[in-house]
Protein backbone atom coordinates (compact mmCIF):
# COMPACT_ATOMS: atom_id res chain seq x y z
CA UNK A 1 0.00 0.00 0.00
CA UNK A 2 1.16 3.23 -1.22
CA UNK A 3 1.66 6.30 1.14
CA UNK A 4 2.01 9.96 0.58
CA UNK A 5 5.07 9.72 2.27
CA UNK A 6 6.48 7.24 -0.90
CA UNK A 7 10.08 7.25 -1.42
CA UNK A 8 10.22 7.15 -4.70
CA UNK A 9 7.69 9.65 -5.00
CA UNK A 10 8.04 13.46 -5.33
CA UNK A 11 6.16 15.94 -3.23
CA UNK A 12 3.10 17.12 -5.56
CA UNK A 13 4.12 14.63 -8.60
CA UNK A 14 0.99 13.23 -8.27
CA UNK A 15 -1.72 15.78 -6.70
CA UNK A 16 -4.24 13.92 -5.22
CA UNK A 17 -7.20 16.20 -7.27
CA UNK A 18 -5.54 14.52 -10.18
CA UNK A 19 -5.60 10.99 -9.30
CA UNK A 20 -9.26 11.47 -8.13
CA UNK A 21 -10.04 12.88 -11.40
CA UNK A 22 -8.35 10.02 -13.18
CA UNK A 23 -10.07 7.42 -11.17
CA UNK A 24 -13.33 9.24 -11.11
CA UNK A 25 -12.95 9.15 -15.29
CA UNK A 26 -12.14 5.40 -15.40
CA UNK A 27 -15.16 4.34 -13.11
CA UNK A 28 -17.34 6.66 -15.26
CA UNK A 29 -16.09 4.99 -18.60
CA UNK A 30 -16.41 1.33 -17.13
CA UNK A 31 -20.15 2.22 -16.30
CA UNK A 32 -20.59 3.83 -20.03
CA UNK A 33 -19.11 0.28 -21.27
CA UNK A 34 -21.52 -2.14 -18.82
CA UNK A 35 -24.31 -0.11 -20.51
CA UNK A 36 -22.94 -0.41 -24.03
CA UNK A 37 -25.44 -2.41 -26.75
CA UNK A 38 -24.00 -4.95 -28.97
CA UNK A 39 -25.55 -3.39 -32.11
CA UNK A 40 -25.81 -0.05 -31.34
CA UNK A 41 -28.92 1.33 -33.57
CA UNK A 42 -29.62 5.29 -31.82
CA UNK A 43 -25.90 7.30 -30.55
CA UNK A 44 -26.72 9.98 -27.86
CA UNK A 45 -23.69 12.54 -28.34
CA UNK A 46 -23.57 14.89 -25.53
CA UNK A 47 -20.93 17.42 -24.99
CA UNK A 48 -19.04 16.15 -21.58
CA UNK A 49 -19.98 14.88 -18.47
CA UNK A 50 -20.62 17.81 -16.45
CA UNK A 51 -18.06 18.55 -13.59
CA UNK A 52 -20.58 18.10 -11.11
CA UNK A 53 -19.77 14.84 -11.19
CA UNK A 54 -23.79 13.82 -12.24
CA UNK A 55 -23.66 11.46 -15.07
CA UNK A 56 -26.07 9.94 -17.58
CA UNK A 57 -25.17 6.16 -16.81
CA UNK A 58 -25.41 7.15 -12.95
CA UNK A 59 -29.40 8.27 -13.77
CA UNK A 60 -28.57 11.31 -11.51
CA UNK A 61 -28.28 14.03 -14.69
CA UNK A 62 -30.89 15.63 -15.68
CA UNK A 63 -30.07 14.83 -19.36
CA UNK A 64 -30.74 11.34 -17.75
CA UNK A 65 -34.04 12.29 -16.79
CA UNK A 66 -34.61 14.37 -20.01
CA UNK A 67 -33.94 11.14 -22.10
CA UNK A 68 -35.87 8.84 -19.84
CA UNK A 69 -39.18 11.23 -19.61
CA UNK A 70 -38.99 11.10 -23.71
CA UNK A 71 -38.53 7.66 -24.30
CA UNK A 72 -41.43 6.84 -21.56
CA UNK A 73 -43.62 9.69 -23.46
CA UNK A 74 -42.83 8.07 -27.28
CA UNK A 75 -42.77 4.22 -25.31
CA UNK A 76 -45.19 4.47 -22.25
CA UNK A 77 -44.85 0.31 -21.64
CA UNK A 78 -41.46 1.22 -20.60
CA UNK A 79 -40.23 0.84 -17.21
CA UNK A 80 -38.80 4.06 -15.68
CA UNK A 81 -36.72 3.41 -12.40
CA UNK A 82 -33.44 3.85 -12.75
CA UNK A 83 -31.84 0.43 -13.29
CA UNK A 84 -34.83 -0.95 -15.13
CA UNK A 85 -34.85 1.72 -17.70
CA UNK A 86 -31.18 1.74 -18.22
CA UNK A 87 -31.13 -1.67 -19.29
CA UNK A 88 -34.14 -0.71 -21.91
CA UNK A 89 -31.69 1.91 -22.88
CA UNK A 90 -29.52 -0.91 -23.84
CA UNK A 91 -31.78 -3.51 -24.76
CA UNK A 92 -33.23 -1.11 -27.96
CA UNK A 93 -29.54 -0.15 -29.09
CA UNK A 94 -29.53 3.06 -27.46
CA UNK A 95 -26.21 4.47 -26.23
CA UNK A 96 -24.53 7.80 -25.21
CA UNK A 97 -21.61 8.99 -25.62
CA UNK A 98 -19.52 12.70 -25.19
CA UNK A 99 -18.00 14.50 -27.42
CA UNK A 100 -14.97 15.38 -24.81
CA UNK A 101 -13.87 12.89 -22.60
CA UNK A 102 -13.26 15.55 -19.45
CA UNK A 103 -16.03 18.17 -18.16
CA UNK A 104 -16.15 21.52 -19.87
CA UNK A 105 -18.63 23.51 -18.35
CA UNK A 106 -16.33 25.97 -16.14
CA UNK A 107 -13.72 26.38 -18.66
CA UNK A 108 -14.15 29.64 -20.82
CA UNK A 109 -15.89 29.56 -24.27
CA UNK A 110 -12.54 29.54 -26.42
CA UNK A 111 -10.89 26.62 -23.92
CA UNK A 112 -14.22 25.00 -25.01
CA UNK A 113 -14.27 25.06 -28.18
CA UNK A 114 -10.89 23.91 -28.40
CA UNK A 115 -11.50 20.76 -26.06
CA UNK A 116 -14.52 20.32 -28.43
CA UNK A 117 -12.32 20.54 -31.62
CA UNK A 118 -9.71 17.71 -30.15
CA UNK A 119 -12.81 15.31 -28.97
CA UNK A 120 -13.46 15.09 -32.91
CA UNK A 121 -10.96 12.52 -33.97
CA UNK A 122 -12.20 10.21 -30.77
CA UNK A 123 -15.82 10.31 -32.15
CA UNK A 124 -15.13 9.83 -35.42
CA UNK A 125 -13.14 7.14 -33.86
CA UNK A 126 -15.85 5.76 -32.24
CA UNK A 127 -18.25 6.24 -35.10
CA UNK A 128 -16.28 4.09 -37.37
CA UNK A 129 -16.86 1.66 -34.58
CA UNK A 130 -19.84 1.53 -33.12
CA UNK A 131 -21.83 2.02 -37.21
CA UNK A 132 -24.67 3.72 -35.53
CA UNK A 133 -27.97 4.03 -37.63
CA UNK A 134 -29.02 7.22 -36.37
CA UNK A 135 -26.96 9.95 -34.55
CA UNK A 136 -28.38 12.85 -32.39
CA UNK A 137 -26.53 15.40 -30.82
CA UNK A 138 -27.82 16.91 -27.49
CA UNK A 139 -26.28 20.13 -27.54
CA UNK A 140 -26.99 22.33 -30.21
CA UNK A 141 -23.55 24.17 -29.82
CA UNK A 142 -21.47 20.47 -30.79
CA UNK A 143 -23.36 19.93 -33.75
CA UNK A 144 -21.09 21.33 -36.46
CA UNK A 145 -17.90 19.10 -34.22
CA UNK A 146 -20.65 15.66 -34.61
CA UNK A 147 -20.89 16.72 -38.41
CA UNK A 148 -17.15 16.63 -38.82
CA UNK A 149 -16.48 13.31 -36.87
CA UNK A 150 -19.54 12.10 -38.86
CA UNK A 151 -17.66 13.10 -41.95
CA UNK A 152 -14.15 11.98 -41.07
CA UNK A 153 -15.34 8.57 -39.87
CA UNK A 154 -17.60 8.58 -43.66
CA UNK A 155 -20.61 7.33 -41.46
CA UNK A 156 -23.60 8.23 -43.06
CA UNK A 157 -27.22 7.90 -41.38
CA UNK A 158 -30.12 9.96 -40.08
CA UNK A 159 -28.34 12.77 -38.29
CA UNK A 160 -30.75 14.92 -35.46
CA UNK A 161 -29.52 18.02 -33.76
CA UNK A 162 -31.60 18.96 -30.45
CA UNK A 163 -31.31 21.73 -27.98
CA UNK A 164 -29.69 20.66 -24.23
CA UNK A 165 -32.89 20.28 -22.48
CA UNK A 166 -31.34 21.44 -19.01
CA UNK A 167 -32.87 24.60 -17.26
CA UNK A 168 -34.84 26.24 -19.85
CA UNK A 169 -38.24 25.36 -20.29
CA UNK A 170 -38.75 25.56 -23.51
CA UNK A 171 -35.94 24.03 -24.59
CA UNK A 172 -36.60 20.60 -22.75
CA UNK A 173 -40.31 21.02 -24.79
CA UNK A 174 -37.94 21.65 -28.05
CA UNK A 175 -36.02 18.43 -27.07
CA UNK A 176 -39.09 16.20 -26.17
CA UNK A 177 -41.31 17.24 -29.29
CA UNK A 178 -38.20 16.33 -31.95
CA UNK A 179 -37.03 13.29 -29.95
CA UNK A 180 -40.46 11.71 -29.61
CA UNK A 181 -41.39 10.64 -33.24
CA UNK A 182 -38.30 9.77 -33.79
CA UNK A 183 -38.26 7.09 -31.19
CA UNK A 184 -41.56 5.85 -31.93
CA UNK A 185 -40.70 5.80 -35.68
CA UNK A 186 -37.00 4.03 -34.81
CA UNK A 187 -38.04 1.74 -32.01
CA UNK A 188 -41.77 0.72 -32.81
CA UNK A 189 -42.14 1.26 -36.04
CA UNK A 190 -45.25 3.53 -34.98
CA UNK A 191 -45.16 6.59 -37.33
CA UNK A 192 -47.66 8.53 -35.07
CA UNK A 193 -46.64 11.98 -33.90
CA UNK A 194 -46.59 13.59 -30.45
CA UNK A 195 -49.51 15.52 -29.25
CA UNK A 196 -47.14 17.15 -26.78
Amino acid sequence: MQTHNHPLRAPGKFPRQSVKSAARLESRERLRRHYRPQRVRILFVGEAPPASGQFFYHADSGLYRAIRDTFVAAIPSLQSSKDEFLESFRAMGCYLVDLCEKPVDRTDSRSRRCICKAGEARLACRLRQLRPKIVITVVLSIGSNVRRAAACAMWSGEHMELPYPGRWYRFRIAFRRKLTPLLRTALTGNHQHSDR
